[in-house]
């Protein structure tokens, strides 16, 4: 169990309650609130979607990764639980690991002049029982004060598309999203690329919520898709410059049950 615990945002900008339920999302701010965090990780990723981890503690999400991150959780008030959460590496707490997640999967050396001011999130993931909008974008809502508040310029991540079909749904996608491709000066590169010539390109594939969030408000689609055989997942890398962000989004997850 991870025993750093995360400092809360500022909280005029980070524990919002929703108008309509009784979520609320902020950084945890507890070693047992971020374990709470990683259960629910190792609940979606490990049970639910048949990801290999390596749990030093039995069902519990976490790696050498977590006690430098920060992490963003969305709280049901009434049963006192974490049923939303987003894990956030600052670029001085990467500093101090000495990479990003990310370069675990890709080569990103085009982005170095961004290290500085780059936030790198990943991990996220939904209790099945709040699936819906609501925990979503007050996620978001999170993420977007967390980068303003603190001032960061851009987020890098991963998106993962589920490979269950062999990859062909993760190859047509990224044939399909190619108009959402990043500059070249900003691409990044797969260690273990999927190869994308020997799959079909063309199969009908759903858009993950997730990744359709960051297209949305300006995200760049770095590079061709990775494979992740831990979580046979397709990973693209995303890139999202703060300042790409329409103001009407902006205000939209900002503001939104401020």
């Amino acid at each position: 169990m991870s025993t750093q615990a995360a400092p809360a945002l500022d909280p005029r900008v980070a524990t919002a309650p929703s108008r309509q339920t009784a979520l609320s999302v902020g950084l945890a701010i507890s070693a047992t609130e971020i374990e709470s965090a990683q259960r629910l990780r190792y609940r979606v990723f490990g049970e639910e979607l048949g990801a290999r981890l390596n749990c030093a503690t039995p069902g519990v999400d976490e790696d050498i990764y977590d006690p430098f991150c920060r992490h963003l959780v969305v709280r049901d008030n009434r049963r006192g639980a974490v049923v939303g959460t987003y894990r956030i590496l600052p670029p001085e707490n990467a500093a101090m690991i000495g990479r990003y997640y990310t370069e675990n999967e890709f080569d990103i050396h085009r982005l170095s002049h961004l290290r500085p001011s780059l936030v790198e999130v990943g991990r996220a993931c939904v209790h099945p029982d709040y699936r819906s909008g609501a925990t979503i974008a007050l996620l978001w809502s999170g993420l977007m004060r967390f980068m303003l508040w603190n001032g960061h310029s851009h987020l890098l991540g991963c998106c993962a598309i589920s490979m269950a079909d062999g990859g062909h749904a993760a190859a047509s996608l990224y044939a399909r999203l190619q108009e959402y491709m990043s500059p070249i000066e900003y691409r990044a590169f797969p260690h273990c690329p999927l190869p994308i010539a020997a799959l079909r390109r063309n199969v009908p594939a759903r858009v993950p919520p997730l990744l359709k969030g960051y297209l949305r408000a300006g995200a760049s689609i770095c590079g061709a898709p990775a494979w992740d055989p831990d979580f046979n997942t397709a990973d693209l890398p995303l890139l999202l410059p703060m300042a790409n962000i329409a103001a009407r989004y902006a205000r939209h997850f900002v503001r939104r049950n401020a």
